[in-house]
């Protein structure tokens, strides 16, 4: 299956969480979490069009400052997610600057900010350069099943946890994979070439069956028509198979409450990021601190049907035992 994201930790495990999640096909990045984003090269930094933002605790937010003065002039527009009380966090960070030389940028970089409240209403608001970032265009919509982001090739979805203070949990989709049989193209006349992706972006917009498709025939003549209907092509050369699947998950207790929402959340992902902050002989000091231990993380992957566990987050105390940390995360998601 081609690979239409792929996702790297931002820092070691013991340090800033962070997934940087690079979109092969599109030349752009998704990040989740911006605490400390130093060790990513500038180059990966300007590709980031979108933030996904869990709480506003230092090690998951502090980055925005860093990100802030990689793209100042460039013209973009970045969208970050998180949490109520995200639009009024992001405003303040961009008040404490001084802003009087943004005329003199070429590009105008903004960004547009949403934030989802415990129940799933979501409001959004843009900070534009061009306006000294002051805030714009608030836009309210109801809840929506957490859908936070959605696109013809991927859609990104939240649920809220509890730490004390409301977290943002995240899944990262691929909507569909279109695959067009090759054979069967061939066995029709029809030629490989740019109008296929053409088909593709109709499939995956739910265009309608008698939307026109312009094709390209191997031997074309006065009879082939310059186009057909959508539907007719869907049932004749392609499939469409499930797309990947990442979930994203950090700073939790380890609740009914919070594991029934996880597991839903990540429900047969391919790989689940999750935190596993503390040995599960210092549970007690877990549920203190409301983190999960390695073990409860390694049962909640396993509860969620997940094809890998990916561990970070690890607290400091434990700092040359990771190795260790992620065994007993694995032990618990083989169920052993």
């Amino acid at each position: 299956m081609p690979r239409h994201f792929d996702p790297t930790l931002v820092n070691d495990r013991f340090d800033d969480p962070g997934l940087y999640v690079d979109l092969a096909f599109e030349r752009r990045a998704l990040l989740f979490d911006i605490g400390d984003i130093a060790g990513l090269p500038t180059r990966k930094i300007l590709r980031i069009s979108d933030v996904f933002v869990s709480h506003r605790h230092m090690d998951h937010f502090a980055g925005f400052d860093q990100l802030l003065r990689r793209v100042l002039g460039r013209e973009k527009v970045i969208g970050i997610y998180g949490p109520a009380g995200s639009i009024e966090a992001i405003g303040h960070k961009l008040k404490a600057y001084t802003w009087n030389l943004l005329d003199g940028y070429d590009g105008n970089v903004s960004f547009r900010v949403t934030e989802m409240d415990a129940v799933g209403n979501m409001t959004s608001a843009l900070f534009s350069g061009r306006e000294s970032f002051s805030r714009q265009h608030a836009e309210r919509r109801a809840e929506a099943d957490g859908l936070l982001l959605k696109e013809p090739g991927i859609q990104v979805r939240a649920t809220t946890l509890d730490h004390g203070v409301p977290v943002l949990a995240f899944a990262l989709e691929e909507r569909a994979q279109i695959n067009v049989w090759r054979n069967k193209l061939e066995a029709a006349g029809l030629a490989v070439g740019p109008w296929l992706r053409d088909f593709k972006e109709a499939v995956l917009h739910g265009r309608a069956d008698a939307f026109p498709i312009e094709v390209s025939w191997q031997a074309p003549d006065a009879d082939t028509p310059k186009t057909l209907p959508l539907g007719q092509l869907r049932n004749e050369i392609m499939r469409v198979s499930t797309g990947r699947k990442i979930a994203y998950v950090v700073d939790c207790a380890f609740t009914r409450a919070n594991v029934e929402k996880i597991v839903a959340l990540a429900k047969d992902a391919d790989t689940l990021f999750i935190e596993a902050t503390f040995f599960e002989a210092d549970a007690a000091i877990a549920a203190q601190r409301r983190h999960l231990t390695a073990h409860q993380a390694g049962t909640i992957a396993r509860l969620a049907g997940v094809k890998r566990l990916v561990t970070f987050h690890y607290s400091p105390r434990y700092r040359g035992e990771g190795e260790r940390l992620a065994e007993e995360a694995q032990l618990a998601f083989l169920g052993r």
